[in-house]
Formats: structure tokens, sequence, C-alpha cells
């Protein structure tokens, strides 16, 4: 039996990189368009820095199987729309039963999470705390501090992304807004929907999920 190599990646906090991986990819603004609720605000950063990268991922995937575990690098801008916090556009695993750790390098964050009957959970990250992202768990990222949020993550290799589950309810059930003293409130999204039972059956079932 041939075995795996070892491979060591190196992470700079500074660049929010995850050094010599072998992935890569940005959104920009322009790919946030229809995530915040202030569509003007929104419109108003378009104007400026469209095109500008929003957040970025660098990762290493040595394999497909279960057994092997992707981990990467997320860094996010700090700012706001309007008075919402910068988010990732957040996602459940395709395979719903697989898990992701993610860990605090730099920065001020929210892992937001949402079971599938719309249970919310926000998990506050600093700097050298460690978030467990349960199977059936959808998340994502939000940036509450003044600096870049970069996060270490892992999850299974087979897991794969459904983005569209998030869209699919009008966005996430809460909004994660600042409170105008410093902190963040949670807001209820007026437009968030409940799952069709297509979607949790999918999510529960540990089933290939559409994307």
């Amino acid at each position: 039996m041939r075995v795996a190599e070892p491979r060591r990646c190196d992470v700079s906090v500074a660049t929010g990189f995850l050094v010599n991986g072998d992935g890569h990819y940005r959104k920009t603004y322009r790919d946030l368009a229809g995530l915040y609720a202030d569509a003007e605000a929104f419109a108003a950063i378009l104007a400026e820095k469209a095109d500008d990268v929003a957040y970025e991922v660098t990762s290493y995937t040595p394999g497909e199987k279960t057994s092997d575990l992707i981990m990467g690098v997320t860094r996010m801008e700090p700012g706001k729309v309007g008075r919402e916090f910068f988010l990732t556009r957040g996602h459940i695993h395709a395979k719903g039963d697989r898990p992701e750790i993610y860990h605090t390098l730099s920065g001020r964050g929210i892992m937001q999470l949402e079971s599938p009957g719309g249970e919310v959970r926000l998990v506050e990250m600093g700097p050298q705390q460690v978030c467990y992202v349960p199977p059936f768990w959808i998340h994502r990222s939000v940036n509450i501090g003044s600096q870049d949020l970069v996060m270490f993550f892992a999850y299974p290799a087979d897991s794969g992304q459904d983005y569209g589950i998030i869209e699919r309810s009008g966005g996430m059930r809460v909004r994660v807004m600042d409170n105008g003293k410093g902190g963040y409130v949670a807001e209820e999204n007026p437009a968030w929907r409940e799952r069709s039972p297509a979607d949790v059956e999918a999510i529960l079932g540990g089933g290939e999920m559409v994307a």
C-alpha cells in the first residue's frame, strides 16, 4: 500500500494567506450583489470599489476522499454596508453530515450558524479561538472588527458546498448589524423563508444538495 506524503504549508497572518497551498479564489464586492439589506449603501460601495477583493481563500487539497482534509485560510476585509457588517456568502456542505473547524488567527468575527429548521447560533470569534461547526449547519463568517478577519479552516475533502440554500431562503434568518455602541446586534431578516421539505430532507439525509 502506498501512503500519502506529508505536506507542510505556512500561514501568513499578515497577508491572510496559506502559503504554498494549491488553491486560491477571490470574491469581489461585485460578486456579493444581493447579500446585503441596504441596497443603496451597497450601490455606493460598488461605485467606489466594485472589483476590489472583499474576501479571499487560499487552500490545500490533498485528495478527494472523506479521510482527506482540505485546509486553508480565509481573509476578509473589515467594513459595513449601511449598518450591516461585511460577511461571506456562506454555505451548507453538499454532504450535510460533514463538519468543519475554524481557528481565528487575527481580527474579531462572528461564526453565524443556522439549522435546517431555522435555529440561529452566533459564535463570537477572537484570536486563538476555535469554532467547531457540527454537521447539518449552514454557516458564514462575519467581520465585526476594525481589521482583517483571518481564519484557518479544515473540513473533509468530499464535503462540497451548496451556496444556493441561503438564497433559496431569502438569506439567513438574522442579519448581524452595528448596534451603534461599538458592538453588534442580531436583527430578524424579514425576507427569510422557512426551508422547503426537500431542502431539509437533503440536509438531514446527508445526501447531495443542489448547488
